[in-house]
């Protein structure tokens, strides 16, 4: 007696098995390389915006360094209602808003003794071993008496490089050295403290008659002698202006942030 063996074959079934795994891999994989593209895109833009960051943090740090560690600004309101003029030369007596120190691009500590006796006798930037010199005037070309004021105003510190920073500001031959507080909060040797950290010192000159000239010679170092006057301040840098206005200008704070 023989057997019929029969067996069972449905291509179209095993066939539509095969061809859903098939699918559903390529689903997969197509996810798959979305999401990689997508993760890609990501990466890219976030790497795009830190670059971009970077380059202007360069450019805005470039800018305000490339001016000079000092500058000093006009209020137009002196001249123009009151014909007050600042300069740098007598010979050339010209409406500016800002006059701006040579900058030095390194200098290292040095002693208050080590300065010359004779750094009010010189126009303009005068610079010298391991400091900064600028002298300028201040006139009133008007016809009547007049009035300003004058601050000098820290704009950025790096590694607070302003703790053993000295600040020596001439008025018509008499100087004032300004340095902040020492570590005992008691005021450095032969110095007058900053106001605040973003306030060095301000001013009110009153009777300026036609006619009058303020001559001011500004001069900055680190000094040696100052306990802060450590290798954590090396590399660092600090920028600051004197601005000359018809009136007080509160310093507003939060924009000073100091870098590390």
């Amino acid at each position: 007696m023989g057997y019929l063996v029969y067996n069972y074959y449905d291509s179209n079934c095993a066939g539509g098995d095969i061809m859903d795994f098939l699918n559903s891999e390529i689903e997969v994989s197509v996810r798959k390389l979305k999401r990689k593209k997508k993760a890609v895109k990501i990466t890219k833009v976030i790497v795009l915006s830190v670059l971009l960051v970077l380059l202007l943090t360069y450019i805005v740090m470039n800018i305000i360094y490339n001016n000079g560690n000092f500058s000093i600004t006009l209020d137009k309101n002196l001249y123009f209602s009151r014909g007050i003029v600042i300069y740098d030369d007598p010979d050339y007596k010209v409406f500016r808003t800002e006059l701006y120190a040579k900058s030095v691009d390194y200098f290292d500590n040095i002693s208050y003794k080590w300065l010359p006796d004779d750094l009010d006798n010189t126009n303009s930037s005068h610079n010298g071993d391991n400091y900064v010199a600028y002298t300028f005037y201040v006139e009133n070309t008007g016809s009547d008496i007049s009035d300003y004021w004058y601050q000098i105003i820290i704009d950025d510190v790096i590694k607070n490089v302003d703790d053993a920073v000295r600040i020596r500001l001439y008025r018509n031959g008499t100087y004032v050295t300004y340095a902040k507080l020492g570590m005992n909060g008691e005021p450095e040797k032969e110095t007058t403290p900053f106001v605040n950290s973003e306030l060095v010192t301000f001013d009110h000159i009153e009777q300026f008659k036609p006619g009058d000239i303020d001559k001011y010679t500004i001069v900055m170092w680190v000094e040696g002698s100052d306990l802060d006057c450590t290798d954590n301040i090396l590399g660092g840098e600090i920028k600051m202006h004197m601005q000359f206005n018809s009136e007080f200008k509160e310093v507003d704070a939060n924009k000073f942030k100091k870098k590390e």
